[in-house]
């Protein structure tokens, strides 16, 4: 184990955190970086699309936003494993905060775009404020039970958003429609939203019900391709040849249902077209362009941020909340790896990693990203040595991209199926869930299911408070034994 990875950075100072943080890292092996970086940039593109959209813009900016984003990510972080992106969570974060559902309807996805890009910019700064103040040591503090619930209710809320365009045609469009068109089931809709506007996600589990209580309106093309296509992503490993890297079955999955689609002439939901960049975009380094298309800053500062959450103070609160949430995650990861590998970690230099990426996020118009589990144990499986491998993804991820138009007849349900394959099996056996006890219990199933009916953010601080009810709760009752116990 390199000397490197086992010594921890006991300095609290942001500054000297910061400067550790910009110095050159040694690199092991260049060319094993080079071979992890290569199988991360393919395993990951089919999720780049889906969480784009999951966060309620195109897929295909999932694979024009991603890059650049990494790119900062991989000079700060101190992590050799850990590569960050648009999470499943931060998607749907996003998407609940800004309404953007409603938002899109009203104003059109260029729009969305620019608000999703400022409100990464409120996140970026809110992570790099979080790092100045030392919230690193306030979030390891976070209950279990919370944190328990959480995970569930964001989990839950990926699965019924993920699943119209697995088992429809149209998509979550037909649904909608469908449910619209239900006397009893569109009544309960009208009825959320506008005695419950903040129940955004009550509104998709409405939907969800729907949709599973009526299979005879599933399309039958997107259903084979969504369920063979979760089973094999889910079962894959275990049916491919060792030799091949992690991943290899979801790149499969996706390739196979593309095939399908070009040659059956499909017709339901696909990717799409992804759109030509405009040759006098992008940066140039030198001789070198980049194909990097960087968002108007004045639109991005003028967009109705502040309006849509009521003000600056509600607009401070929730950005600042969404980056510690998203903190969370990295914590985890980073935990896992110092348990496990040996690998020290500095909470200040992560978070301010991660307000670095959030904030190039908002120059492509992506949505804020976080730690990616599913990366980062991709990383690790392939035998990264350092930093390199994420920033080759990256590069690999911008220069490839003129190129990514085989992807535009991908088919939605394909899409859907990676997508609810990393989160059923979390859903419907909550194990973490299952072991709390007592209070806790009520603790970690309260806040998983206001997470789910609300949306991730509002859940997360109403489990917070539900924590100190339940302790409130628990000493009063000790207190009572104890006065028992003298008389």
């Amino acid at each position: 184990m390199p000397e490197r990875w086992q010594v921890r950075d006991e300095s609290n100072k942001f500054y000297d955190v910061v400067f550790v943080a910009l110095i050159a890292f040694s690199v092991e092996s260049p060319i094993r970086d080079f071979i992890s970086g290569a199988i991360m940039a393919a395993t990951s593109v089919p999720q780049l699309i889906a969480y784009a959209e999951t966060s309620g813009y195109a897929g295909y900016r999932g694979l024009t936003t991603a890059g650049p984003p990494l790119l900062a990510w991989g000079t700060v972080t101190g992590s050799p494993f850990m590569n960050c992106g648009v999470t499943s969570i931060t998607a749907l974060m996003a998407k609940a905060d800004l309404n953007g559902e409603a938002f899109v309807n009203e104003y059109g996805e260029e729009k969305y775009v620019e608000l999703v890009a400022a409100y990464s910019l409120w996140v970026g700064m809110a992570s790099i404020l979080l790092a100045f103040v030392g919230f690193g040591n306030l979030a390891q503090r976070v209950p279990k039970a919370v944190r328990t619930g959480f995970k569930w209710g964001c989990s839950y809320g990926v699965l019924v958003s993920a699943l119209p365009n697995g088992l429809f045609m149209g998509g979550t469009k037909e649904l909608k429609e469908l449910v619209a068109g239900s006397e009893a089931w569109g009544l309960v809709v009208t009825e959320l939203k506008s005695r419950a506007p903040a129940a955004t996600g009550a509104v998709n589990v409405t939907n969800f019900f729907f949709t599973l209580s009526h299979p005879w309106e599933w399309g039958v093309a997107p259903t084979i391709i969504f369920l063979v296509g979760t089973w094999f992503v889910m079962n894959g490993k275990r049916l491919l040849p060792t030799f091949l890297p992690p991943g290899t079955e979801v790149i499969l999955a996706t390739a196979v249902a593309t095939l399908y689609s070009v040659y059956t002439d499909y017709s339901g939901g696909i990717v799409g077209e992804i759109p030509d960049m405009d040759p006098d975009a992008g940066i140039k380094i030198g001789g070198i362009a980049l194909p990097v298309e960087i968002l108007d800053y004045r639109k991005i500062l003028d967009a109705p941020l502040a309006e849509r959450f009521g003000g600056y103070p509600f607009l401070f609160v929730s950005s600042t909340l969404f980056a510690g949430v998203n903190f969370l995650s990295i914590m985890g990861i980073a935990s896992g790896f110092e348990s496990e590998d040996g690998i020290a970690w500095s909470a200040p230099r992560e978070l301010f990693s991660q307000g670095a990426a959030c904030g190039v996020a908002s120059l492509v118009g992506s949505a804020p990203v976080s730690g990616s589990m599913s990366r980062s144990l991709v990383s690790r499986m392939t035998g990264t040595t350092s930093q390199l491998a994420c920033m080759l993804t990256a590069l690999i991820w911008i220069f490839m991209l003129p190129y990514m138009s085989i992807m535009s007849p991908t088919p939605k349900a394909a899409l859907s199926a990676v997508i609810v394959s990393a989160v059923i099996k979390g859903v419907l056996i909550p194990k973490d869930l299952m072991k709390l006890k007592g209070l806790s219990l009520v603790t970690g199933w309260g806040t998983g299911i206001i997470t789910a009916v609300t949306s991730p953010t509002l859940g997360f601080g109403i489990g917070l408070v539900l924590h100190l009810a339940m302790s409130a709760v628990a000493t009063q009752k000790e207190e009572k034994d104890e006065k028992e116990k003298e008389e």
